[in-house]
């Protein structure tokens, strides 16, 4: 007999308390704590602190600052037409940082809205803006790094699921991640990845960032339940719920995380957050949510949280805020000039970044479409080449 079967004949049935009422399972039963570590108003337990050293300290700071600057510098280029569109994360720097900040290079990771995470793994800024110009060698970059980007909601859940298994099947020492949003868990992608995980015990994080819309989907419009957290619950797994704005205790509920889902434990964290910016710079925010809520949410800002703090423990001094974010201007700069350089694709990379080895049949259009350009060079002037912006 199993232990599930065991614990079902084990469980009084219903009724059973001789009065044969029919009992719910109600979710206004369950409580569901939200870990926190430094409280909005720069207070903190000295004993909660996790343990990280002065320089892993202010590096927190740091990374928090490069994805804000990142965020600014490619909504100014998207504007100025150098990009077709971005997707922010200003608001979430505590959230994002504070979980990667666990990650090792040997982990995969599969993200929805989190770009740093990725610089922090060694891709390169240069890489990023070409992603987002819509060229494939950016994603190829960033699979060296065992990361990769997926654009479409939930899609990537049962891949990660998928990498995991092949994780346990390996006994590798390592995790397969996910970034997602909450708009991802109402999507039936979300549903079977986590499905899988549960089922099968599988070495998978899944890390959701509740930014509070999906686009402009409240959270409070596409789900019944008080929170994300408790959705894990249901697959067999364990959750926790964190302050997405205080990036100590995001670490410390990932680190924590990281380690049970190593041996075989899948866990589902839900990191409480906001997207200050738009949900892309396609998207117009002031149609479904007002200033006053906006300006709640700036007023929570995680990085002047996190410089409260380090400010109580005698860190600020050993940080220059001002050299920090022209060091990433600097980085920037280099990283669009180089993207800038990068030349037009052409026509034949249609064909390419799908197989290792091109099938016969791709390879004999290939071969008929060279040969038509080659006969017919007046057919360029029909065949647009995606711009670099």
């Amino acid at each position: 007999m199993s232990d599930r079967e065991s614990d079902i004949r084990a469980s009084p049935a219903v009724g059973d308390d001789g009065g044969g009422e029919v009992r719910y399972l109600s979710q206004r039963n369950l409580e569901v704590p939200t870990h926190q570590i430094v409280s909005p108003d720069g207070s903190y337990d000295e004993g909660a602190i996790p343990d990280l050293d002065d320089e892993e300290l202010c590096d927190l700071y740091r990374w928090m600052v490069t994805d804000r600057v990142f965020s600014r510098r490619m909504v100014n280029i998207q504007r100025r037409g150098e990009l077709g569109t971005f997707g922010s994360t200003r608001g979430q720097e505590a959230s994002i940082i504070g979980s990667a900040f666990t990650l090792q290079p040997q982990d995969w990771l599969y993200v929805g809205r989190a770009w740093t995470p990725m610089f922090m793994r060694g891709a390169s800024m240069k890489d990023m803006i070409l992603f987002w110009r819509g060229i494939e060698e950016g994603q190829q970059a960033f699979a060296r790094q065992n990361s990769q980007i997926a654009i479409s909601i939930g899609s990537h859940l049962p891949l990660v699921a998928g990498i995991a298994w092949g994780m346990q099947l390996d006994d590798a020492d390592a995790v397969s991640t996910a970034y997602l949003g909450d708009g991802a868990t109402s999507t039936g992608a979300a549903h079977e990845g986590i499905n899988l995980a549960g089922s099968l015990g599988l070495p998978a994080l899944f890390f959701c960032q509740n930014n509070q819309y999906a686009i402009s989907m409240p959270f409070e419009q596409q789900s019944g339940a008080n929170t994300i957290a408790q959705k894990a619950l249901a697959y067999g797994i364990d959750a926790i719920r964190v302050d997405g704005q205080d990036v100590l205790a995001v670490y410390d509920a990932v680190q924590s995380a990281r380690e049970r889902v190593k041996n075989g434990d899948p866990v589902f964290v839900e990191s409480v957050t906001y997207r200050l910016d738009a949900h892309t710079t396609s998207d117009d925010p002031t149609r479904y949510r007002d200033d006053e809520e906006v300006q709640q949410w700036e007023e929570n800002d995680p990085i002047e949280r996190y410089r409260t703090f380090l400010k109580s423990e005698g860190l600020w001094s050993e940080i220059d805020h001002d050299a920090i974010v022209e060091d990433i201007e600097a980085e920037f700069d280099e990283a669009l000039a180089a993207a800038n350089e990068f030349e037009e694709r052409g026509v034949a990379e249609m064909f390419a970044y799908v197989c290792d080895d091109l099938p016969p049949e791709l390879a004999r259009q290939l071969d008929e479409f060279e040969e038509l350009l080659e006969r017919r060079p007046e057919m360029y002037d029909y065949i647009e080449q995606r711009p670099k912006g």
